[in-house]
């Protein structure tokens, strides 16, 4: 700023020559109104959290990455997330994904998100967890070159299964996977589109390693802080893009 300031007091150029050189070299001097990134975060309770730049902040671009580091394709992720109170009972507030699928920018940038931290690792499995990580799972084994392995529950896969029980608040669940769908020393991502107390994540991990599969890191579009599910996951990875908080 204080270099255009200093170039036009030496120049003394015409004003309409200055109003210009101001406008291209610094915005906000000559009183231009830069783009204004927003950044909604979403929580539990719906209450929003808004982030705008001082006015003397001169964004140069959308895609330029926010102040705190974070990638501005997060935000957008984080925006379009719906929360739905007392679902699928009271007290419940649930985080709904459907929302982000018919935002196809939101949804390609999730998508783009994971393949760029995964595309290097050399990860031959992606295990998709039922149901809502058979949505992100395909696209990301697809990008990455891996092959696609669905972590059901019970009766649900046809031919030869081995299973895994976890507990769950009341009671217990079971998810099965074929005999066969991977092989010992293969590298695998689990996917899911949430991670709340980690129970299921869990039990896809010591499913894929009871067969010698090396699980490389758990994947989830978001995270529910609260409910302490990475203490759950122990010394295995946990990326995730949004938190509920």
């Amino acid at each position: 700023m204080m270099q255009a300031i200093s170039l036009l007091n030496i120049l003394k150029p015409s004003s309409r020559f200055a109003a210009s050189l101001q406008r291209r070299l610094c915005p906000s001097i000559a009183g231009a109104t830069a783009p204004v990134s927003v950044h909604l975060l979403r929580n539990l309770s719906q209450s929003y959290r808004v982030s705008v730049p001082p006015p003397w902040c001169c964004v140069q671009h959308q895609e330029m990455a926010s102040d705190d580091g974070q990638d501005p394709r997060i935000s957008r992720i984080s925006s379009v997330i719906r929360v739905i109170p007392d679902f699928p009972k009271p007290g419940i507030m649930f985080q709904d994904i459907t929302t982000l699928l018919l935002d196809t920018k939101a949804f390609r940038d999730t998508i783009d998100l994971f393949v760029e931290r995964y595309k290097d690792k050399n990860i031959s499995v992606v295990a998709g967890i039922e149901a809502r990580g058979f949505i992100f799972g395909p696209p990301i084994a697809l990008a990455i070159g891996a092959k696609f392995v669905p972590m059901r529950k019970p009766h649900k896969l046809p031919g030869e299964v081995i299973s895994e029980e976890y507990a769950l608040e009341y009671g217990t669940d079971v998810m099965e996977m074929h005999v066969g769908a991977v092989e010992a020393g293969e590298r695998a991502l689990v996917v899911d589109d949430l991670i709340a107390t980690g129970g299921t994540l869990c039990a896809a991990i010591r499913l894929l390693e009871r067969v010698g599969v090396h699980v490389v890191e758990c994947a989830c579009v978001i995270e529910l802080p609260e409910l302490q599910g990475r203490k759950r996951l122990g010394d295995k990875p946990l990326f995730v893009l949004v938190s509920s908080t």
